[in-house]
């Protein structure tokens, strides 16, 4: 059963994969699973585009389970010589949600054969712009979509996890991601004489080193933090000081409280410490995702239908990872879990968001089965 719906969830994936839509706009993405919904007889909610809802109401029509898949690609070019390469350039899904996508298009259809009827309602949640802010996630929860839902449950095709192992951590389990932006405003002149200036670039220097300060002095050990500059901006040319300087750069964290005591510190250095230089700081934060944290109790639930669907060992339980992942923002108002799918092999060699990403279709129907197998459980 699961091979078969597999091979068309390979099918499916390789379309999707082929005609690859930016965030926000994966107008015939929605369309396609759009159709392949109505023609099996799934509902379809009213919820505004892109993206789609279908719903199947259980036997009991009691607790209501959400499975979530998200749909959009990145804006990157794709290296390679598959047959089902992305023929849109500059475009491709080099994530995993065209994965996704069909695989919860394939599950949808398992719970619509006759003998596969369940108990509680399952809403299907095909999510545009996972990744980019504004997220589409928050954007269908301002819509309403986790009315009436009692649990939310979502997977991710995952590179570096051994091929064959699924698991997940219980807690805190994938960062937050906010940005910034610092301007540095300074006095420039000649590089020659640089004690009639306030060098832009000098201070900038000393506010990567003294950010650093804040993860290893200000931020609890036992919370990890990251406090990454990864763009610097600031002059013309080699003999001249600028008036003014930036620094760009990402935060990341598995608490609210430590970004708020990132945040905050950050804002004082930056002040402080152009002050002292005679110079102005200022500091804009892009607030983005927050942390990830799986609800214990439903974490402990999908670990046991792990265990109990596909054997002790196919089980692992997984690090704390410091990447983002807008499914956080269900979880911020909904229990649930967010579970990673192994697949690292010879064919998924390169990591996410990688020129030559490409996902091993050998564990699609395994994907399939554990969709089905969490609803079948749920009580």
């Amino acid at each position: 059963m699961f091979e078969t719906l597999a091979k068309q969830a390979v099918a499916d994936r390789r379309h999707i994969h082929e005609n690859p839509e930016l965030s926000g706009s994966e107008w015939e993405t929605t369309k396609f699973i759009r159709e392949r919904l109505e023609s099996l007889n799934i509902e379809i909610l009213d919820f505004e585009p892109p993206g789609v809802i279908g719903y199947i109401r259980g036997t009991k029509g009691g607790k209501t389970v959400a499975l979530r898949a998200d749909i959009d690609a990145l804006p990157i070019l794709e290296e390679g010589d598959k047959p089902y390469i992305s023929k849109v350039k500059g475009v491709s899904h080099a994530c995993g949600h065209d994965g996704h996508t069909a695989i919860l298009l394939a599950a949808a259809e398992w719970f619509k054969k006759p003998g596969n009827e369940v108990e509680p309602n399952i809403l299907f949640i095909f999510q545009s712009a996972e990744e980019i802010t504004p997220s589409g996630a928050d954007r269908l929860i301002k819509m309403g979509v986790l009315d009436g839902v009692d649990t939310i449950f979502g997977i991710h095709l995952w590179q570096s996890m051994e091929k064959g192992r699924m698991g997940l951590k219980a807690g805190a389990a994938m960062a937050s991601v906010d940005d910034f932006e610092v301007r540095i405003q300074g006095s420039g002149g000649h590089g020659a004489t640089p004690h009639e200036t306030v060098d832009p670039i000098y201070i900038a220097t000393h506010l990567i080193q003294a950010y650093q300060g804040i993860i290893s002095r200000k931020l609890n050990p036992v919370h990890s933090g990251v406090l990454t500059v990864g763009k610097i901006e600031g002059g013309s040319t080699y003999n001249v000081i600028p008036d003014t300087a930036k620094l760009i750069g990402t935060i990341r964290a598995l608490s609210v409280e430590s970004v708020q005591t990132i945040q905050q510190q950050m804002v004082k250095i930056t002040e402080g410490l152009c002050q002292t230089f005679g110079a102005k700081g200022h500091i804009d934060f892009i607030v983005g995702t927050p942390p990830l944290v799986n609800d214990p109790k439903e974490a402990s639930f999908a670990e046991t239908v792990i265990r109990k669907t596909f054997g002790e060992d196919r089980f692992q339980t997984v690090d704390a990872y410091m990447g983002a992942e807008d499914f956080s923002y269900y979880l911020q108002k909904k229990p649930g879990a967010f579970i990673f799918v192994g697949m690292n092999s010879e064919k998924s060699a390169f990591p996410h968001h990688h020129p030559k990403f490409d996902i091993d279709e050998d564990v699609f129907a395994d994907a399939i089965e554990l969709f089905t197998a969490i609803v079948t459980e749920y009580r």
